[in-house]
């Protein structure tokens, strides 16, 4: 009876493999390991990652199927945009597809500026690239409920941001005489919530050409195509039509296991089309990205954990870009809570407002590619700074960290300029690892694999301690009584959390040797934090009001408004009627089958009242 309640939804194994604690993951972090799964509320299922099979879903995908048109395509992308060069206007967008589709003036000039590269640049050829950008406030959001409930079954660094979209990138540059600049300049670009990063690289690497070529008709189709495709349902396999190719993937759940990425099989298909099998819907080429300052990789994750102020400062915005990524996964199965831009140009609505000097940098990593940033944010406690990404033939030399002074120009020496001391003594067996990878000529798929477990590793030996500690906070189920309020989560305590960390601290799952302590002190007070707590206080308090709700249903409900007054009897039924709306609304971790014992509890108590008020309470709603 005097069992403690668990956090909600712990599931699957973190995948370190060294400690007592890592096999238990919880939805919104990344490992708890605090009590025994006898005490724990009950799985939401198996993990369902090491086989890409169909996981449970929230609902059956046929509701979407009498959507009006265009709905499919908004649960994937918002639209697709074309930027041409105008020598009178500049950047401008020339078509926006489908044509009902809303976009601010403010919007719009972000996209112009964003899909082309900086001119010094110097981008012949193809280039590929993603920005992401604010999206304008106080606009109404089209999106079917069925698939916003998708949301909550995706791990938390895949979520939806509502108040950005990302925008993917195929710019061409190429010379053509008959143009007065004797250059054909133009970017498609795909606007979307999602940030499906490899999704949407591959899509426009199949599209992008043969636009080029046959420009907006072929551009209505691809859009039709994308209105069949079937709603982003984490944990199914997918089947993307697209221009004669069929996109095969899986988008993974919370209950995955981290570190693993489901295989999906390449399947003959009946009717001709191309299959083409995609590894990962989000996943960046880790190790090609962190090149050319992989041997600082344990400091960057520092700095990204903390949420510290980030530039990256690159040749291109392919570079950019895919750096920026690369070290905002660098922290998963944790979400990077500031803000990151992949892109940042000195056109961009926020450029004031980040390279301010009148306040301290913001929590924010920012690619740029403009030599006029080497000035302008030469007051940025860290920044990286990255040549052209060629992957090693040879194992690279050690590269010492520079004095931010050092940095003068865009073409200063690649490397890392920051003044910080890590917490923790450096890993030099990873080094190692990568090196050794190096000379043996290892694929880099397989680099990024090592350092994708390394990376994973080393955040669940963070953060477990923490989620312990948080699970401690739950009340004691006996606690919860039907006829009371649900009793609330005890307050965090830094000081108690502290004194957790000499029996049950990372050393528990990790050799690393550091001031752990004072790593956690600063983690305490950073965005990344912030967002980590309010999501486990959030699901904590569901599972609350989740519990209180069973406790309800195992009530006598109609004995007990027998021997009540009629104005209790009808107090008590609006308030379950209150609950039931409440559990629909925030989607709470209950059973179909209690919510359906609840609602004949209400009935049954309702049928029991004198004909005047059973007529009133069964055309009440609630609010």
């Amino acid at each position: 009876l005097g069992a403690r309640l668990a956090p909600p939804t712990p599931s699957g194994s973190g995948g370190s493999g060294r400690g007592d604690a890592s096999h238990l993951t919880p939805r919104g972090g990344a490992g708890v390991g605090a009590m025994s799964r006898r005490e724990r509320a009950p799985d939401p299922g198996p993990g369902g990652a090491e086989v890409a099979a169909e996981d449970a879903e929230p609902e059956s995908p046929d509701q979407c199927l009498s959507l009006l048109p265009w709905d499919r395509f908004s649960a994937w992308l918002h639209c697709v945009c074309v930027v041409g060069f105008d020598l009178e206007l500049g950047q401008a967008v020339e078509v926006i597809y489908p044509p009902h589709s809303k976009l601010t003036d403010k919007e719009k000039t972000n996209i112009c500026y964003l899909s082309f590269p900086d001119s010094n640049s110097g981008c012949l050829g193809d280039t590929q690239f993603c920005f992401r950008f604010r999206r304008s406030p106080g606009r109404k959001v089209s999106f079917c409920c069925f698939l916003d409930q998708l949301d909550k079954d995706l791990p938390v660094y895949l979520k939806k941001d509502s108040a950005y979209y990302y925008g993917y990138v195929y710019f061409r540059q190429v010379r053509d005489k008959s143009l007065k600049r004797g250059y054909f300049q133009k970017s498609l670009v795909l606007i979307s919530k999602l940030p499906y990063v490899h999704l949407f690289r591959t899509m426009l690497k199949q599209i992008a050409p043969e636009y080029f070529e046959k420009s907006e008709a072929f551009l209505e189709a691809v859009c039709s195509d994308v209105d069949r495709w079937p709603p982003p349902v984490p944990g199914k396999v997918l089947q993307l039509p697209l221009m004669g190719l069929i996109m095969k993937l899986r988008i993974p759940t919370y209950r995955d296991k981290p570190g693993t990425t489901p295989i999906v099989q390449n399947m003959h298909q009946a009717d001709a089309q191309i299959s083409m099998a995609l590894p990962t819907v989000h996943e960046v080429d880790l190790f090609r990205c962190f090149c050319p300052v992989f041997f600082h990789i344990q400091m960057l994750w520092e700095l990204v954990l903390l949420g510290e102020p980030l530039v990256v400062m690159a040749p291109s915005p392919a570079e950019s870009s895919e750096t920026v990524l690369a070290l905002v996964s660098c922290i998963s199965p944790l979400k990077y809570c500031s803000d990151f831009r992949p892109y940042f140009t000195i056109h961009d609505s926020e450029f004031k407002e980040y390279t301010t000097r009148t306040q301290a940098p913001p929590s924010v990593i920012l690619g740029v590619t403009n030599p006029f940033f080497a000035k302008t944010l030469q007051h940025w406690p860290h920044i990286i700074r990255i040549g052209d990404i060629k992957l090693p033939g040879e194992v690279p030399k050690q590269v010492k960290v520079k004095k931010l002074k050092n940095l003068k120009t865009l073409d200063s020496k690649p490397g890392v300029y920051t003044s910080y001391k890590p917490y923790l003594n450096k890993d030099e067996e990873i080094v190692r690892q990568l090196q050794k990878g190096v000379q043996q000529k290892r694929p880099t798929e397989a680099q990024s694999v090592i350092l994708r477990r390394y990376f994973l590793e080393l955040t669940e030996s963070f953060i477990i301690p923490l989620e312990r500690y948080v699970a401690s906070l739950m009340p004691l189920q006996k606690c919860i009584s039907p006829w009371k309020s649900p009793p609330q989560l005890r307050q965090f305590s830094q000081d108690d959390f502290m004194k957790t960390l000499e029996k049950a601290g990372p050393q528990l799952t990790s050799g690393l040797k550091g001031d752990w302590i004072g790593l956690y002190r600063h983690f305490l007070k950073s965005p990344n934090f912030d967002g980590w707590f309010r999501s486990r206080q959030k699901e904590m308090t569901q599972k609350l009001e989740a519990l209180h709700l069973e406790a309800l249903c195992n009530e006598n409900l109609v004995f007990w408004s027998q021997k009540h007054t009629e104005v209790e009897t009808v107090d008590l039924v609006l308030k379950l009627k209150n609950k039931l709306l409440q559990a629909d609304r925030e989607h709470l971790p209950v059973k179909t089958d209690t919510l359906k014992k609840l609602q004949t509890h209400i009935n049954d108590i309702i049928l029991a009242l004198p004909d005047d008020l059973q007529d009133i309470l069964l055309k009440t709603g609630t609010t």
